[in-house]
């Protein structure tokens, strides 16, 4: 089991859980909206926002925390998180704050306290990149977007 450690920003509700899996199997902690002024952030369609989360955290070297959006906001919503995946490296300890954007036709309230994104933990290889003279030859060769097909 890997760890992560957080702390409060100083302006924090404190009383909010933290991120949290909402099941056994869950691959994803739920991320809760912690607003300062403990309101609400209106997004009108189309409009993006950076939802504070009031907390700052410690990744272990060799993970990354992802950010995703919750399938819930997205299909009944169109809320979203437009860099999705978000990556949060293990050297970042600034504040934790989501992307959210209403993809959908309907303006959408964000709420003190709700759950706003879902977080996964990750292992993350780093390569070394080198400039080479040829490719190996595959079959599929240079073909690109949809060259293998639709079914």
């Amino acid at each position: 089991m890997v760890t992560v450690k957080f702390i409060w920003d100083e302006e924090a509700d404190r009383a909010l859980s933290l991120p949290a899996y909402e099941s056994a199997g869950a691959a994803g902690a739920d991320i809760r909206a912690n607003l300062a002024d403990r309101g609400e952030i209106t997004l009108a369609a189309g409009a993006r926002a950076l939802v504070p989360t009031g907390l700052r955290l410690e990744i272990p070297h060799g993970y990354e925390v992802q950010l995703r959006p919750r399938s819930g906001l997205a299909l009944k919503h169109g809320v979203t998180l437009p860099n999705s995946p978000g990556t949060i490296d293990a050297d970042y300890r600034g504040p934790l704050g989501v992307i959210v954007m209403n993809a959908g036709s309907e303006p959408f309230t964000v709420k003190h306290g709700e759950r706003i994104a879902q977080m996964v933990v990750a292992p993350i290889v780093q390569a070394r990149f080198e400039l080479a003279e040829t490719l190996s030859d595959t079959v599929r060769g240079a073909g690109g977007f949809g060259s293998t097909g639709r079914s």
